[in-house]
């Protein structure tokens, strides 16, 4: 009888034993979470003290500033007068349907978000082609964090620093920055050896190598890993706001407990529009960039 069971079923942990397993886990990181949380959140004051500034600088400032700058930003980055028209109507919009102040704040946490995704991730993906031994190790673990569902996040970082902007932030962070890690080492890679043989030959050392020859023909993959960290940032304002980052996902998730269709749709829109705008604008200058740099090789 013994055997068939055993056939039949797969051999698993007891009841008792799992949940034994569990309170030990939970009661470790939470003794953890009490010991090290206000010393870990006050690492983030910095962090929390420029964001809240540059969201009160964005709110605070006069929506025709705001618009003329980004549609600036946007000109400098694609050259595109079709774009940048599209980002003036599409700005003039959200803010015509009373969605302003919610989009400054989104635009905040994913500009800071997107930053800090870069100074973390552009340096990781050139550890990562510089050394198999890194890659090995750091591929597992961005594997793990672009599989995990994005509300498992939210459990760790809410217990360690309780609700608001930095848990959002560092929630956001984790989810978005896997697609610029990968693509800047696979970009570093990619890049021709005959042309760093050739860099090496005129006496360049290995940073002039990196900056000289490695990131600027790399530049057009890493522009492409930047993009798809914007977009999945912005796909995680809505589950950010469960944990009172607020902006465009607050009103999203009002509508879905309280079913207010257009609620929902508006800010949804809104949240599109500037996923498009980003995504257009990091394309335009990816492009251009790698014409740039084609002109040069021409040349």
């Amino acid at each position: 009888m013994a055997e068939t069971s055993w056939l039949s079923e797969i051999p698993q942990l007891s009841r008792g034993e799992l949940r034994d397993i569990r309170k030990g886990l939970d009661g470790i990181y939470r003794d953890f979470s009490r010991e090290y949380g206000e010393t870990i959140e006050a690492l983030f004051d910095p962090l929390l003290a420029f964001l809240v500034w540059f969201e009160k600088l964005l709110l605070a400032s006069p929506w025709f500033l705001v618009i003329a700058v980004i549609a600036g930003l946007a000109w400098i980055a694609s050259r595109s007068w079709k774009l940048v028209l599209g980002v003036v109507v599409s700005f003039f919009m959200i803010g015509y349907f009373g969605m302003w102040d919610d989009t400054m704040r989104t635009m905040s946490i994913i500009l800071v978000c997107t930053m800090m995704a870069i100074a973390l991730g552009v340096p990781i993906g050139i550890a990562m082609a510089r050394s198999d031994r890194v890659q090995s190790t750091v591929t597992p673990m961005l594997d793990i964090m672009q599989t995990m569902p994005a509300f498992v996040y939210l459990i760790p970082v809410v217990m360690l620093l309780g609700i608001g902007k930095i848990p959002g932030v560092i929630a956001v962070i984790i989810y978005a920055i896997p697609p610029v890690i990968r693509l800047t080492n696979l970009g570093i890679r990619l890049v021709d050896k005959d042309v760093l043989e050739a860099a090496t030959a005129y006496g360049a050392n290995s940073v002039q190598r990196l900056m000289g020859v490695q990131l600027p023909l790399a530049m057009p993959t890493i522009m492409a890993g930047i993009n798809q960290t914007i977009m999945m940032a912005l796909s995680m304002v809505v589950i950010a706001s469960m944990i009172g980052v607020k902006g465009l996902g607050q009103p999203v998730l009002k509508s879905i407990t309280n079913q207010y269709f257009t609620l929902g749709l508006l800010n949804g829109l809104a949240i599109v529009a500037l996923a498009i705008i980003f995504d257009r604008v990091s394309q335009a200058y990816a492009k251009r960039s790698q014409q740039h740099m084609e002109g040069l090789d021409n040349g």
